[in-house]
């Protein structure tokens, strides 16, 4: 019996771990120490610890002593938006849930139908109020990869008196980066969303802004984030940032995956919608509807296939519901609940897309779609 093919195309859920993390993790396995003890297995550990926040500060270009290690990116959302002692606090439409739900209370900001968020709103809910705020925009979409003009909104946000919060965590590793030109005051990341490690994060904290812990206990993180710190996690997390930004120069190659398997899929179904395709997006991010077919029907008919893919965001326990991030562009609940996200990343290939295409155009048939065919490569 055959082995059933199988392609991973769900990067931005988290992208699997490179073989040479692994071994840097298994190598600081060995280690032993605490990095908060003097001992010479103590400064060990203080040594790896401190060489990837070097690591991890270089990808997006901070300084070293702006790195805070978390235990994600969640976590990193939180210290942020919990952390900067602003009561009032404005996040984007379109951002993670776990922004949306770290602030119940917080003002939304609305995006356009293109995903982009209303600089005109924004500069009126600034106005409108003189509170010191604190504003949240993500720079790229988890689900659709659209990117969003970040040094801009940041200016607009410093000359009201706020601060930004920006949540880059699909962009690291997937875009060149650069905290101080983008304009960030705090900006989260996360390991496992470029080849590191599950369970670690960090937020860049510039210069010497005050930030609260969410937990109390020892000096860790320069008193920023108590507890023992998670060294093999982010001896993990910069062995992953070292070889991401060795690698960024390979977005041109995965964004040709990316328009190949969107112009195969748009042969086959021509009514299919792309959000993002006109505006600037991640270059790995496929969001595609396949009309009258439910992304929960696509999910498990494509992993039945052996492919790989998700429905919106991949953070709620296995749900699949229509995603809030095309509802807030204007989309209708039929078109939202039909859309995929479809992500590559450092091991996609072309017979990846070509496994892709051939599901999804299986698929398209047995719902009702045109003659059971496949979009040529040619």
């Amino acid at each position: 019996m055959a082995e059933r093919r199988s392609t991973y195309l769900d990067y931005n859920a988290t992208a699997p771990v490179r073989p040479e993390v692994t071994a840097a993790v298994v190598a600081a396995l060995s280690l032993g120490g605490n990095a908060s003890s003097v001992h010479a297995a103590g400064r060990s550990a203080r040594r790896a610890i401190e060489r990837a926040r070097d690591a991890v500060a270089a990808l997006v270009g901070a300084n070293v002593s702006d790195i805070v290690f978390v235990s994600g990116g969640s976590e990193a959302n939180h210290l942020a938006l919990r952390g900067s002692g602003r009561r009032r606090v404005l996040i984007s439409a379109v951002e993670h849930d776990s922004v949306l739900r770290a602030v119940p209370d917080a003002e939304i900001i609305p995006v356009d139908p293109a995903g982009i968020v209303d600089h005109a709103a924004l500069a009126a809910l600034l106005a409108g109020d003189p509170t010191p705020a604190l504003v949240s925009i993500m720079l790229a979409n988890n689900e659709t990869g659209i990117i969003q003009p970040i040094a801009a909104l940041a200016a607009l946000v410093h000359a009201h008196g706020a601060l930004l919060h920006c949540d880059a965590i699909q962009a690291a590793g997937k875009l060149p980066l650069d905290v101080a030109a983008l304009g960030a005051d705090l900006l989260s990341l996360s390991a496992h969303k470029l080849g590191g490690p599950q369970g670690i994060g960090a937020l860049v904290v510039a210069g010497d802004l005050a930030l609260a812990p969410l937990q109390a206990g020892g000096g860790q993180e320069r008193g920023r984030r108590a507890g023992t710190e998670n060294l093999p996690g982010i001896v993990g997390f910069g062995r992953a940032a070292e070889i991401a930004l060795r690698e960024l120069a390979n977005a041109a190659t995965i964004a040709a995956l990316r328009d190949d398997a969107q112009r195969r899929l748009q042969a086959i179904a021509p009514a299919a919608r792309v959000f993002g395709k006109d505006v600037p997006r991640l270059p790995n991010t496929l969001c595609i509807t396949m009309p009258s077919v439910a992304a929960e029907t696509q999910v498990i008919s494509l992993d039945l296939a052996g492919v790989m893919v998700s429905a919106g965001a991949a953070c709620s326990s296995g749900k699949v519901r229509a995603s809030h991030v095309l509802t807030a562009m204007g989309e209708s609940p039929e078109v939202a609940s039909t859309a995929i996200r479809i992500s590559l990343g450092w091991d996609s290939s072309a017979a990846d897309v070509e496994h892709l295409v051939e599901a999804w155009g299986a698929l398209h048939a047995r719902a009702g779609g045109a003659p059971d065919r496949v979009a040529s490569a040619a």
